[in-house]
């Protein structure tokens, strides 16, 4: 098929390999800008504007499709269909009606929860069970079209936002052409979303990475999962005002006062409004992830403390 690509992050380039892999037309490749980035602000291009580059194809990076220009030279690439995966861009009626087939996007979780943003951080914050990936028929509201094929995994005791976000980024790619295969020969079925059980995966902020002990251990552990790598759940040790970054943790034996450092000799085990988390990866500012043995050698704390 004749298709444009429109995606931005690392989780939208195995969705573009898979498509050039098998055999269709990829007429463009649509993507969010160069940002600036770092001390330098040098302009940084996208993973998919890179892959999109390294591969040969043609790459177009509109700040929006408010101009008649972009939406008529869109039309012009006589599409079959647009693929959408996490762009990062609002696609106006006049761009999601010039593909033959529409555009489908491919949005990473059961919708219709956890429509927007941040959906894979925002299932594992929240302790769900069963998270997956769902192709749907785009439409002007925001992650409210039809279904046309979904794949579910578990989310694990030890998963992560990373880890999550690598394997439904690789089901994904897989769905997309399975759903492609059988829109070529009329075989999609389109299933309305549910009417109830809407939530929204607002964007994650600063300020709400910040790790809550007054919580329950379970929640606190999600929370930490949820947003690991990035931005990364924090808290600040009452002997140095630094953020410290908690990146992978585990529900832990033990009770004390919320924020009360339990354990701080091999392990770092801290305690919450109910139970305690053993917090294993740790990252202070402008050094790399640490192991809580190697952290502590360099950053002692004790029993009895609070974070």
């Amino acid at each position: 098929m004749r298709l444009a690509f429109m995606g931005t992050p690392d989780f939208s380039t195995p969705a573009l390999s898979e498509l050039l892999a098998a055999g269709h037309e990829v007429a463009a490749v649509y993507t969010r800008a160069p940002q600036p980035k770092g001390r330098g602000h040098k302009l940084q291009k996208s993973p998919v504007h890179e892959f999109a580059e390294s591969h040969g194809l043609e790459v177009r990076t509109p700040a929006n499709f408010k101009s008649v220009e972009e939406r008529d030279g869109f039309a012009a690439l006589d599409l079959d269909v647009a693929i959408v995966v996490a762009y990062g861009l609002i696609l106006p009626k006049p761009v999601l009606d010039a593909p033959r087939f529409g555009c489908l996007n491919l949005h990473a979780s059961l919708l219709p929860r956890w429509r927007g943003a941040a959906p894979i951080q925002r299932a594992i914050m929240a302790g769900d069970d069963v998270t997956g990936v769902q192709v749907m028929r785009m439409e002007a509201g925001l992650d409210t079209g039809p279904i046309l094929l979904s794949e579910t995994t578990q989310i694990l005791p030890q998963d992560t936002a990373g880890t999550l976000h690598e394997r439904l980024s690789q089901i994904g790619a897989q769905l997309l052409q399975r759903a492609l295969a059988a829109l070529e020969r009329d075989g999609l079925t389109e299933t309305p979303q549910a009417e109830e059980g809407v939530t929204y995966a607002h964007k994650i902020t600063s300020e709400e990475a910040e790790i809550d002990w007054s919580r329950p251990a379970s929640e606190v552990d999600c929370h930490i999962r949820g947003l690991s790598p990035f931005p990364g759940a924090w808290f600040r040790a009452s002997k140095d005002a630094a953020r410290i970054k908690a990146l992978f943790s585990s529900v832990a034996g033990g009770e004390g006062p919320p924020s009360a450092i339990l354990s701080a000799e091999d392990t770092l085990i801290v305690a919450c409004g109910e139970g305690a988390v053993q917090l294993e990866t740790l990252q202070r500012a402008g050094k790399q992830p640490q192991d809580a043995k190697t952290f502590l050698r360099g950053f002692p704390l004790r029993a009895g403390e609070h974070v």
